[in-house]
Protein backbone atom coordinates (compact mmCIF):
# COMPACT_ATOMS: atom_id res chain seq x y z
CA UNK A 1 0.00 0.00 0.00
CA UNK A 2 1.15 3.54 -0.73
CA UNK A 3 0.75 5.91 2.22
CA UNK A 4 0.89 9.70 2.01
CA UNK A 5 2.03 10.82 5.46
CA UNK A 6 1.23 14.45 6.21
CA UNK A 7 2.84 16.48 8.99
CA UNK A 8 3.79 20.07 9.53
CA UNK A 9 6.90 21.45 7.85
CA UNK A 10 6.60 25.22 7.50
CA UNK A 11 3.97 25.36 10.25
CA UNK A 12 6.58 24.16 12.74
CA UNK A 13 8.81 21.14 13.26
CA UNK A 14 8.06 20.45 16.94
CA UNK A 15 6.72 16.99 16.09
CA UNK A 16 9.34 15.98 13.51
CA UNK A 17 10.71 13.20 15.70
CA UNK A 18 7.21 11.79 16.17
CA UNK A 19 6.68 11.92 12.39
CA UNK A 20 9.94 9.99 11.91
CA UNK A 21 8.81 7.28 14.33
CA UNK A 22 5.38 6.95 12.72
CA UNK A 23 6.88 6.83 9.21
CA UNK A 24 9.40 4.17 10.29
CA UNK A 25 6.58 2.13 11.78
CA UNK A 26 4.50 2.31 8.58
CA UNK A 27 7.54 1.44 6.45
CA UNK A 28 7.82 -1.94 8.16
CA UNK A 29 4.90 -3.11 6.00
CA UNK A 30 4.02 -0.39 3.50
CA UNK A 31 5.48 2.36 1.30
CA UNK A 32 5.52 5.94 2.59
CA UNK A 33 5.64 8.32 -0.37
CA UNK A 34 6.50 11.29 1.84
CA UNK A 35 9.21 9.91 4.11
CA UNK A 36 11.02 13.28 3.98
CA UNK A 37 8.40 14.71 6.38
CA UNK A 38 10.14 12.78 9.15
CA UNK A 39 13.63 14.02 8.23
CA UNK A 40 14.92 15.68 11.39
CA UNK A 41 17.30 17.89 9.39
CA UNK A 42 14.43 19.35 7.33
CA UNK A 43 13.94 22.97 8.32
CA UNK A 44 10.63 24.78 8.09
CA UNK A 45 12.50 27.48 6.13
CA UNK A 46 14.51 25.10 3.96
CA UNK A 47 12.18 25.22 0.98
CA UNK A 48 12.92 28.39 -1.00
CA UNK A 49 9.97 30.18 -2.63
CA UNK A 50 11.28 29.37 -6.11
CA UNK A 51 10.73 25.68 -5.30
CA UNK A 52 7.11 26.06 -4.26
CA UNK A 53 5.64 25.10 -7.65
CA UNK A 54 7.77 21.95 -7.73
CA UNK A 55 6.71 21.09 -4.17
CA UNK A 56 3.04 21.53 -5.10
CA UNK A 57 3.40 19.41 -8.26
CA UNK A 58 5.21 16.59 -6.44
CA UNK A 59 2.98 16.53 -3.38
CA UNK A 60 -0.26 16.55 -5.38
CA UNK A 61 1.10 13.77 -7.62
CA UNK A 62 1.92 11.71 -4.52
CA UNK A 63 -1.56 12.38 -3.12
CA UNK A 64 -3.18 11.11 -6.33
CA UNK A 65 -0.89 8.05 -6.30
CA UNK A 66 -1.52 7.19 -2.64
CA UNK A 67 -3.96 4.63 -1.35
CA UNK A 68 -4.48 6.36 1.99
CA UNK A 69 -3.49 9.58 3.78
CA UNK A 70 -2.32 9.49 7.38
CA UNK A 71 -1.95 12.96 8.88
CA UNK A 72 -0.54 13.95 12.27
CA UNK A 73 -2.19 17.29 13.00
CA UNK A 74 -1.09 18.25 16.49
CA UNK A 75 1.04 21.08 15.06
CA UNK A 76 -1.34 23.13 12.89
CA UNK A 77 -0.30 23.51 9.26
CA UNK A 78 -2.03 25.22 6.35
CA UNK A 79 -0.30 22.84 3.96
CA UNK A 80 -1.50 19.73 5.77
CA UNK A 81 -5.04 21.12 5.78
CA UNK A 82 -4.82 21.67 2.03
CA UNK A 83 -3.43 18.16 1.50
CA UNK A 84 -6.34 16.61 3.38
CA UNK A 85 -8.91 18.59 1.39
CA UNK A 86 -7.11 17.63 -1.83
CA UNK A 87 -7.19 13.97 -0.80
CA UNK A 88 -10.92 14.23 -0.07
CA UNK A 89 -11.48 15.71 -3.53
CA UNK A 90 -9.85 12.63 -5.08
CA UNK A 91 -11.61 10.15 -2.81
CA UNK A 92 -8.53 9.13 -0.83
CA UNK A 93 -9.24 7.90 2.71
CA UNK A 94 -7.89 10.39 5.26
CA UNK A 95 -6.98 9.45 8.83
CA UNK A 96 -6.17 12.32 11.18
CA UNK A 97 -4.24 11.90 14.43
CA UNK A 98 -3.80 14.59 17.07
CA UNK A 99 -2.62 14.78 20.66
CA UNK A 100 -5.54 15.92 22.82
CA UNK A 101 -3.14 17.16 25.51
CA UNK A 102 -1.65 19.73 23.14
CA UNK A 103 -4.29 20.88 20.69
CA UNK A 104 -7.95 21.16 19.83
CA UNK A 105 -8.59 20.06 16.27
CA UNK A 106 -10.35 22.49 13.93
CA UNK A 107 -14.11 22.12 13.51
CA UNK A 108 -13.49 22.09 9.75
CA UNK A 109 -11.88 18.69 10.27
CA UNK A 110 -13.97 17.23 13.10
CA UNK A 111 -17.16 18.46 11.45
CA UNK A 112 -16.42 16.80 8.11
CA UNK A 113 -17.77 13.23 8.23
CA UNK A 114 -15.37 12.24 5.44
CA UNK A 115 -12.36 12.34 7.76
CA UNK A 116 -11.50 9.56 10.21
CA UNK A 117 -10.41 11.33 13.40
CA UNK A 118 -8.10 9.54 15.86
CA UNK A 119 -7.44 11.54 19.06
CA UNK A 120 -4.74 10.22 21.34
CA UNK A 121 -3.11 11.18 24.62
CA UNK A 122 -0.11 8.86 24.41
CA UNK A 123 1.97 7.94 21.38
CA UNK A 124 1.48 4.23 22.06
CA UNK A 125 -2.19 4.65 21.13
CA UNK A 126 -1.27 5.58 17.54
CA UNK A 127 0.27 2.32 16.34
CA UNK A 128 -2.62 -0.12 16.88
CA UNK A 129 -4.87 2.31 14.99
CA UNK A 130 -2.36 2.49 12.12
CA UNK A 131 -2.32 -1.32 12.02
CA UNK A 132 -6.08 -1.29 11.55
CA UNK A 133 -5.93 1.41 8.87
CA UNK A 134 -3.33 -0.44 6.84
CA UNK A 135 -5.32 -3.69 7.01
CA UNK A 136 -8.51 -1.94 5.84
CA UNK A 137 -7.07 -0.16 2.83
Amino acid sequence: MKVYFAGSIRGGRADADLYRRIISYIQKTDVVLTEHVGDLSLSKLEDAPNRDQAIYAQDTAWLRESDVVIAECTTPSLGVGYEMAYAERFGKPVHIFYDTRRTVLSGMLTGDPYFHIHPYSDESQIYPVIDGILKIH
